[in-house]
């Protein structure tokens, strides 16, 4: 087959059920260019049956099929994995044949299922239903049967006595899919279903309004509070989903005790795995959750001057609260971020640096962070903001140690 040919071939995923003989079987009818590409997980007794059928049918057609059978071993969610073997498969068919996309068999009923299914876990998705285009690795995946009923397709293979097959796992209840098929799709009738349809169209048009309004607000990274809690609910959840890395896969009810704490609360860091949300001068955003530091000096001369960390800096000396003098007996020292029960010794007395921080409303995700500097000893001897200790003052200081992110996001 050409080039030019394969350009404006497609390539249908055949299973062997009424769905996919039937886009088949139409497609031939139409004289669209096809070729079939169908897996098969062995995960059934009728695996290898349906296998070579659907090699038989594509033989008498003279259509070219392409066949995934090697073992199918898989962690997790079976559909979810079996979902990813099969359209990795048929992107790379396409690619390696220069076809000109994917035709999937979904149709009405799948659609349907889909968005009741959604709206069952009360899920926010990239789209309500099937979207009848859509790109997967680059390659473009159209569902051409969106307007056809499963009872159509099934009558159609009839009427054309076209043999297909019917995954007994489709009349098991414990899958989700399959309980809301019979119990709800199945029952519909064309009105509501048209109703339906027309419920989920509005959805995805409110759904892309939202968005397009949401990603340019969450495109500056940084969200003023004030302006968050003025929102409406749904476009505070849409922002969080946003702005949280992977949001759009967190349940609505996750989002929610995240936009409780942002309602209430006007200092908070909220875990969210490898991210935390945090606020700072009124405006909150997502960050990398900081690892624990800790720097060690043998000797005054490896501190240098001018020479910048994750989390400070170090600067020529000068009087104020950031200025230290060292004395021998100091070394080595450590300059580590602030812990829990951390205190420094002042002329006016003991300072619980923790309660310093809370007193001069220093954000929390600023305290996680905040350097000290522990001399050989185990004493805190400088805390930059509050200064040093009584025994490392001096009207000429040997260095300043700054509190700053690298970045330059803040500085004390």
């Amino acid at each position: 087959m050409s080039e030019r040919r394969n350009s404006e071939t497609w390539l249908i995923g055949v299973s062997g059920g009424p769905d996919s003989m039937a886009l088949l079987s139409m497609c031939l009818e139409e004289g669209v260019p096809v070729a079939a590409a169908h897996v098969n997980y062995h995960h059934r007794p009728e695996a290898d049956q349906e296998e070579e059928y659907v090699r038989t049918f594509c033989a008498e057609h003279g259509i070219a099929c392409y066949v995934r059978n090697e073992p199918f071993v898989y962690s997790g969610n079976f559909e979810a994995a079996a979902r990813k073997w099969r359209y990795d498969f048929f992107g790379e068919t396409v690619k390696k044949n220069g076809y000109c996309g994917i035709l999937i068999a979904h149709q009405e009923d799948d659609l349907l299922e889909t968005y009741l299914m959604q709206s069952e876990k009360k899920l926010e998705p990239d789209y309500f239903g099937l979207r009848s285009d859509m790109m997967y690795q680059g390659v473009l995946v159209r569902r051409p049967l969106l307007s056809y009923t499963k009872a159509q397709l099934q009558a159609y293979c009839d009427s054309h006595q076209i043999r297909y097959f019917i995954d007994a796992t489709n009349q098991d209840e414990t899958y989700a899919r399959n309980r809301i098929r019979h119990e709800v799709v199945e029952k519909l009738t064309p009105m509501e279903r048209k109703m339906l349809r027309g419920e989920i169209d509005q959805q995805n048009a409110v759904l892309q309004e939202r968005r397009c309004r949401v990603n340019a607000w969450a495109a500056q990274s940084e969200f003023p509070l004030s302006a968050y809690r003025s929102l409406g609910e749904e476009d505070r959840i849409a922002l969080l989903r946003a702005m949280i890395p992977g949001g759009n896969h967190l349940r609505r009810r996750h989002l929610i005790e995240v936009d409780v704490i942002l309602l209430k609360h006007d200092d908070f860091v909220i875990s969210l795995g490898a991210q935390q949300m945090a606020q700072s001068d009124g405006r909150f955003f997502c960050m990398d959750v900081p690892s624990p530091y800790s720097c060690s000096f043998s000797s005054l001369d490896e501190m240098q001057c001018g020479s910048v960390y994750e989390w400070f800096r170090i600067s020529r000396g000068k009087p104020g609260v950031n200025a230290i003098t060292f004395h021998s007996s100091d070394f080595p020292v450590t300059i580590r971020n602030a812990m829990p029960g951390d205190a420094i010794s002042m002329c006016f007395g003991t300072k619980k640096v923790n309660r310093w921080m809370i007193d001069r409303k220093i954000p929390k995700w600023k305290r996680n962070v905040w350097p000290v500097v522990v001399n050989h000893q185990g004493t805190v001897i400088l805390v930059p903001g509050i200064g040093c200790d009584v025994d490392h003052y001096s009207l000429a200081p040997d260095l300043n140690i700054v509190a700053g992110k690298r970045d330059g996001q803040w500085s004390q």
